[in-house]
C-alpha cells in the first residue's frame, strides 16, 4: 500500500487552520477520495466567515484538524479528529495551547468531489457538522481567554449546532451517550456545575500568562488562583471531558510556568492537581520539585 499523508495551511476570515489527513490504514482503494476530503475541509475551515467580526491576518486563529481515517467503505468514513488551536500570549513569541482534543467518533459520508455548504440554520451534512462544532468551539474559547465570557455568541451557536444534530440522529451527538462525545464537550463548557471553566479561560490566559512579560510572578500567582476551578469541576463532574481536556492542552506548560516558582506555591499546585491526575506522576513530580538548577 502507497501510504497517503497530505497537509495543507492556507487563511481565512477568522481561522488560520492546518488539516490534515492521515488514510495510512486504508488499503486496496484510491487514494484521490482523501486527496480530494482534505483539500475541500482545507478550503471549508479558512474561507467560511463563521462570525460578524473582523479579524486582521495577524489575528486569524491558528488551529489544526488531524483526521485519522480507520474505515472506508460505501463513502462512509470512520476514525478520529485531533483538534488543537493556539493563542498567543502577549509581549511575547510564545503560544499557549487552547484545546487538544481527540474526537474518537468521527463517523461521516463523503462523496468525492461533494461540496461541502455551510449553513448557519441547517445541517447539511455529518461533516459540516463536525467542522463547525469544533470552528465555533476554537472561537469561543479563543474570545473566553481575552473577555469574561467574551465566547458567549459561539457557545450559543454551539448549542444549536449540537440540537440539530442530535435530532439527526448521527453518531457523536448523543447526550449522556458518552463522557467525551462532542455533546459532553459542550457541556463541560456550559453547565452550571462546570461552567466555571469559562471565567478560568479568562484569569489564566488574560490575568495570568498575559501578565508574565510585566511580572512574572504576578502572572503565575493569577494561573495559580485559576486552577482552583478545575478542583471544582472535579468534586461537582469528577468523569468531565473537561478534566482530560485541561491535562491535554495544560499539563506540560504548567510544569515549565512553576519550574522556577516559590516551593510554597509548587507545593500548592501539586496537592491541587494531583486528587485529579493521580496517574501523571512524572509531571506532577516536576511541579512539586520545579528546576534542578535553581
Amino acid at each position: 500500500m502507497t501510504a497517503f499523508f497530505a497537509a495543507v495551511g492556507a487563511r481565512g476570515q477568522e481561522l488560520d487552520c492546518e488539516v490534515t489527513i492521515n488514510a495510512d490504514q486504508i488499503s486496496g482503494t484510491n487514494k484521490s477520495v482523501f486527496e480530494t476530503l482534505q483539500q475541500a475541509v482545507s478550503e471549508y475551515m479558512n474561507t467560511t466567515v463563521f462570525t460578524n467580526t473582523q479579524f486582521s491576518p495577524n489575528e486569524k486563529i491558528q488551529c489544526r484538524l488531524f483526521f485519522t481515517i480507520g474505515e472506508y467503505a460505501d463513502d462512509v468514513m470512520k476514525g478520529d479528529l485531533q483538534v488543537q488551536s493556539l493563542r498567543p500570549v502577549y509581549n511575547s513569541s510564545y503560544t499557549t495551547t487552547l484545546i487538544n482534543f481527540k474526537d474518537t467518533k468521527i463517523d461521516f459520508t463523503y462523496r468525492e468531489n461533494e461540496p461541502l455548504v455551510f449553513s448557519v440554520n441547517n445541517m447539511e451534512s455529518q461533516l459540516t457538522a463536525i467542522l463547525n462544532f469544533y470552528a465555533y468551539l476554537i472561537l469561543a474559547v479563543d474570545f473566553d481567554s481575552f473577555a469574561p465570557e467574551g465566547g458567549e455568541p459561539w457557545f450559543d451557536r454551539l448549542k444549536l449546532i449540537v440540537q440539530m444534530a442530535q435530532s439527526s440522529g448521527e453518531t457523536g451527538w448523543k447526550a449522556f451517550e458518552d463522557t467525551k462525545n462532542r455533546s459532553a464537550v459542550l457541556s463541560a463548557f456550559t453547565d452550571p456545575a462546570t461552567s466555571g471553566l469559562r471565567r478560568m479561560l479568562y484569569d489564566y490566559h488574560r490575568q495570568g500568562l498575559d501578565q508574565m512579560a510585566t511580572s512574572v510572578d504576578r502572572g503565575r500567582q493569577a494561573v495559580t488562583t485559576s486552577l482552583d476551578v478545575i478542583s471544582a469541576v472535579h468534586s461537582a463532574a469528577p468523569m468531565s471531558v473537561a478534566l482530560s481536556m485541561f491535562k491535554d492542552a495544560k499539563l506540560d506548560e504548567l510544569v515549565n510556568i512553576y519550574s522556577k516558582a516559590p516551593a510554597e506555591e509548587r507545593t500548592r499546585v501539586y496537592n491541587l492537581l494531583q486528587p485529579i491526575y493521580p496517574t501523571e506522576t512524572e509531571r506532577l513530580d516536576k511541579i512539586k520539585n520545579g528546576s534542578q538548577d535553581r
